[in-house]
């Protein structure tokens, strides 16, 4: 297989250093890596596969002059806008993992296991979605068509490594009496119902893109979509309890098995015995995990579904990694 050159732009975030892990892991064929992040890290080292790599300060300068195929970002949304349409010029295809071009009308925003194919229809850059949207919607997509999605309704309980090392600090240190830096509240033995900024609506900022990139990843710019979102003093892992209404009747065992043989989809889901997805259980794996699959009776055609999975791998850096896979299978063939 034909091999290229890889760039990761916020290597030494908590999701830059997944996204090192997962390329490992993956093995994806390269020539040549480029690790950029802020002028406060350059020139120090960081390892991958093996080997140190000098740490480059991110510039147009040094972007031109160190190109690659394709660019990892994770280094936030002013950052991006910045840089990811110089990366484009070099003919880079940029993976990014901010919000800064999800609703981009000339941006695709992909899920591999939904939407592949609008991979293919980048103009350089390619946007990772929402890591609560990312689990919801390989959750759905093996429903979605088949019994004629009408509505979803979102509860989420999103762990404090969604909002980086910060929050992490935060319930470590408020365990320790000492007060948060990062959320308004404390988050140690608390649950804060908000999620970035609200809006004038009176939605948060999270909520909105869950349902804006809910509708924008299945192509359905009138799909019924509605959430609310939850920072919990978990460490690691969201979790979702996720409401969807069909046009079409179900058996509920044939539903399972849809669930069952999603693509990186894990059906936990025996009550009996206690067995469902928890964060513990889900940490540091790719897969979406789905249990507490059950009829909604308050609706002719409904269900409740519980839905787990890694933030900073599959709602994050393992998403984006599958994007690189994908370009290359299709760029090799």
């Amino acid at each position: 297989m034909k091999k290229f050159d890889i760039a990761v732009v916020g290597c030494t975030g908590k999701v830059g250093r997944q996204m090192i892990t997962v390329l490992e892991e993956r093995k994806l064929p390269y020539d040549k890596v480029v690790m950029f992040a802020s002028k406060k890290s350059a020139g120090s080292d960081i390892r991958f596969d093996g080997k140190d790599y000098k740490i480059i300060e991110l510039t147009e300068e040094n972007i031109k002059a160190n190109k690659v195929d394709i660019v990892l970002m994770s280094a936030g949304g002013g950052t991006s806008k910045t840089f990811a349409p110089i990366f484009a010029e070099t003919g880079a295809v940029v993976i990014d993992n901010s919000s800064q071009w999800r609703m981009a009308e000339d941006v695709p925003l992909v899920v591999p296991e939904a939407n592949k194919e609008d991979i293919f229809k980048n103009k350089g850059i390619i946007a990772n979605p929402n890591c609560s949207t990312i689990q919801a919607i390989v959750a759905l997509k093996p429903l979605f068509e088949k019994y004629k999605v009408k509505r979803i309704v979102y509860s989420t309980y999103q762990a404090v490594s969604g909002a980086g090392m910060a929050g992490s600090a935060d319930l470590e240190n408020g365990a320790k009496g000492i007060a948060p830096q990062k959320f308004n509240h404390p988050i140690f033995h608390n649950l804060i119902p908000q999620i970035d900024v609200f809006t004038e609506s009176g939605y948060t900022k999270e909520e909105e893109k869950m349902i804006n990139e809910t509708r924008k990843i299945f192509h359905a710019p009138s799909l019924a979509v509605t959430a609310t979102t939850v920072r919990v003093p978990v460490p690691n892992c969201h979790s979702e309890s996720i409401n969807v209404e069909f046009e079409k009747d179900f058996d509920l065992d044939q539903l399972k098995q849809d669930l069952a043989n999603g693509e990186n989809l894990v059906l936990m889901d025996d009550t009996a015995n206690c067995v469902y997805p928890m964060p513990y259980l889900c940490d540091n794996k790719d897969e979406v995990f789905v249990g507490r699959v059950r009829r909604d009776f308050s609706v002719k055609s409904g269900i409740n579904m519980w839905v787990v999975s890694d933030n900073i791998r599959k709602g994050a850096a393992t998403n984006a990694v599958q994007i690189a896979q994908a370009l290359i299978e299709n760029w090799s063939k």
